[in-house]
Parts: C-alpha cells; structure tokens; sequence
C-alpha cells in the first residue's frame, strides 16, 4: 500500500517535501550500501524513519540520522519537530 494513500490530500505536500529531502541524501547512503525509508509522519510533526542495509547496523547511524537527515528535513520542511529512527521490530504505522 502507498504511504501517501494513509494520509489527506492537504498533507501529500508534506510528505512529498519531506521525501524530497530524503532524496537528496540517499546517494550518499546508497554509495555505502544503506538506505531510509519513510515509515510516517506522526500528528505532532514528527517523522519516523526505517533505515535500510548497511545503516540499519551502522554504529554512526544516530550521528547520520540528526546532523544529516533530521537537518536537511528541517532545513527542506520546518513544520517538522524532530526526526526518529524506528527500529526493525517496531510498527510501520504510528
């Protein structure tokens, strides 16, 4: 299912920036063998993330998540408050 089919039509802009942000960065990921997905956006702004791969074990994934992707989302979408990383096991919709 697509995630933009959870949420109302005004809010497919939010999620289409925050998405653009991720994009901007996923080469970088990519180029060492991880990757972030979008798992949702929580109704007090807060963007949770899945990260993928090589990042999902990564002991440098928490300075990844909050110097480089919780900024560049800020930077992209300030309506944001902050940006987590879900783990694994956690559930895909809050």
């Amino acid at each position: 299912m697509n995630l933009f089919n959870h949420y109302k039509m005004q809010d497919q802009s939010l999620l289409s920036r925050v998405e653009s942000a991720l994009n901007q960065l996923r080469p970088y990921l990519e180029a060492d063998n991880g990757n972030v997905s979008l798992v949702d956006i929580t109704d007090d702004m807060v963007v949770r993330l899945r990260f993928h791969g090589a990042c999902s074990s990564c002991s440098m994934s928490a300075m990844t998540l909050k110097a480089g992707i919780e900024q560049a989302i800020l930077r992209s979408v300030p309506e944001i408050r902050e940006v987590r990383a879900i783990r694994e096991d956690e559930e895909s919709m809050a």
